[in-house]
């Protein structure tokens, strides 16, 4: 099944009082290229998390961002600070001395004072198997996202095909009138110059032209790696980069269509081809 290189998910958990958030974002790459972002007291965890995206993907280029927030309604499991409260008891009466119909401070007033209360810190060993658990969360929704943006592209990428197809077909039919048109063109252009030209050898210049000029073999090809397009989309696992080989084969063979053929129908047909050619180009970049 195609995947896409593109997606975003997220996935979070509760260690009380500490709440954390993965963020995955992905966009495509030729190889898989990821970026870790950990607090500064959790860059322990890096490698641990890195081996997981590195199993969980093969292409693309992953940011993957972890925040902590402690939850506003938990309670703090702090210890209050007591040179801290001693030093904010001398202040409140250094105050009241100067101000007698000062408000005395409050519990609240005390907690809410920078440095009264150490905190309890977010510390690796007490959030690693959480830290571990949201992120195959995360890379799972992420697998999920791009699987389906990858449905989404291959069903692009088949419907361009089918337009391709139609295209060959309405060619082949037309090959043997392009070659008669050009041979009238050609009679047409020595009447007008009063050139009277031998029969046979005229015959034997038409044969030498059609032969230069015949499509027939680029014709063939390109049918051919169209059907290997859609071989390649239908099989499960990777398949960007051999789509992206099969994508300069279909080129070269438009390219050569185009500047072999002396028809103007078949010149708009090449154009077209190429137009689509490059649309799943675009497309098929973005699979993994």
């Amino acid at each position: 099944m195609a995947s896409s290189m593109t997606g975003f998910a997220s996935a979070q958990a509760l260690v009380a009082p500490f709440r954390l958030v993965w963020e995955l974002r992905s966009v495509n790459h030729r190889f898989l290229e990821i970026g870790i972002r950990l607090p500064t007291n959790l860059k322990s965890l890096e490698p641990a998390c890195r081996a997981r995206v590195d199993s969980a993907l093969m292409r693309g280029k992953v940011d993957c961002t972890l925040t902590v927030n402690r939850e506003p309604d938990q309670r703090a499991g702090g210890e209050l600070r007591e040179d801290a409260i001693s030093g904010l008891a001398a202040l409140q009466q250094r105050v009241r001395e100067s101000f007698a119909n000062a408000e005395p401070l409050t519990v609240g007033d005390v907690l809410r004072w920078p440095g009264a209360v150490e905190e309890a810190s977010c510390e690796p060993a007490d959030v690693e198997s959480a830290v571990a658990e949201a992120l195959d969360s995360a890379l799972q929704s992420l697998v999920a996202a791009r699987r389906r943006e990858g449905e989404r592209l291959t069903a692009a990428v088949r419907e361009r095909c089918d337009t391709i197809t139609g295209i060959i077909a309405a060619i082949r039919p037309r090959l043997g009138q392009a070659e008669e048109r050009y041979r009238q063109s050609l009679v047409r252009r020595l009447e007008r110059f009063d050139v009277d030209a031998d029969p046979q050898r005229l015959a034997q210049e038409m044969v030498q032209l059609a032969q230069r000029l015949d499509v027939s073999e680029e014709i063939d090809r390109l049918a051919g790696h169209i059907q290997e397009v859609e071989a390649v989309m239908a099989c499960d696992g990777p398949m960007g980069r051999r789509l992206d080989f099969l994508l300069q084969e279909l080129n070269r063979e438009a390219n050569t269509l185009s500047s072999k053929a002396q028809d103007a129908e078949l010149t708009r047909d090449a154009v077209e081809l190429k137009v689509l050619i490059e649309q799943i180009r675009e497309q098929v970049q973005n699979l993994e």
